[in-house]
């Protein structure tokens, strides 16, 4: 099965969109393939897959079809990536319910010949819905990456994806506080623009860890939105280093936690 080669699969999530995850997502694999770790990375936003955009990958990319069925996953900037952005035209609106959605997601994962992988990261859709709980029941998932932004209302959704990681038994390696400082292009100050000590707070209350810091930097955007992501276009930035940290972190948590993890179950309550 392919997906028995992978080491370790690990969600990055958030409880709501807006928050960086999918450039978070990016750069952590970029960054974890920089360490020397062989790295694969997993669009599951079918309705708003960003990925082929944020790695530079063409628009008329496709991946090679083995045996009419399996699909080889795309390689850019050291990491492979399959996605659904790049199985349909980029100008593609997917009109699908649920079941379908869960299906095609499903056939992604699955039929992906990710080959002997130490990481497979998974950039969920943002929210609690279908595809997390698909995959929380289908796979045996390491841990979740919870990214936030400092204000209050991106917490309050965060706390939902906390919730229910914990109801599907995935532990939370930890949370990383996006946006955390801005870092002022003209002469280098950082501030809390978006408030501080939130990521921090929520960690506290979950009893997790804040693994990540990463600032409000314009070289992000620039560089996601051009293919060429801050950790690969420009190591030595700020935001880069930022990065680095965090694919430490993450090493180590799932250091700390081994290949030991059980498949996860459903429980239900009243709640």
């Amino acid at each position: 099965m392919p997906l028995d080669s992978i080491n370790h699969i690990i969600c990055i999530a958030s409880g709501k969109g807006g928050v960086g995850k999918s450039s978070t997502a990016v750069n952590l694999a970029i960054a974890l393939a920089k360490t020397g770790k062989k790295v694969g990375i997993l669009d599951a936003d079918i309705y708003g897959p960003s990925l082929p955009l944020m790695l530079g990958i063409g628009a008329e990319t496709r991946p090679q079809i083995v045996d009419k069925r399996f699909m080889i996953p795309v390689e850019a900037h050291g990491v492979v990536c399959n996605s659904m952005g790049l199985l349909v035209d980029a100008k593609t609106a997917m009109v699908w319910r649920a079941p379908m959605i869960i299906s095609a997601f499903n056939q992604i994962l699955n039929d992906t010949q990710w080959g002997d992988l130490d990481v497979l990261i998974v950039d969920m859709p943002p929210g609690t819905g279908d595809i997390q709980l698909s995959l929380a029941q289908s796979v045996k998932v390491a841990g979740a990456v919870i990214v936030t932004t400092p204000q209050d209302v991106a917490l309050l959704d965060a706390r939902k994806g906390i919730e229910m990681f914990a109801k599907v038994d995935v532990p939370v390696l930890g949370v990383v506080e996006n946006m955390s400082t801005h870092i002022c292009t003209e002469c280098g100050h950082e501030e809390a623009i978006f408030g501080t000590g939130g990521g921090e707070r929520l960690a506290q209350e979950y009893n997790v860890g804040v693994i990540g810091r990463l600032p409000l930097d314009i070289l992000i955007r620039e560089s996601t939105d051009g293919g060429n992501p801050v950790v690969a276009s420009s190591p030595s930035a700020k935001a880069a280093e930022a990065y680095m940290q965090l694919a430490e972190e993450v090493i180590l948590r799932l250091e700390e936690r081994g290949k030991s993890a059980s498949a996860p179950t459903i429980s239900v309550s009243d709640d």
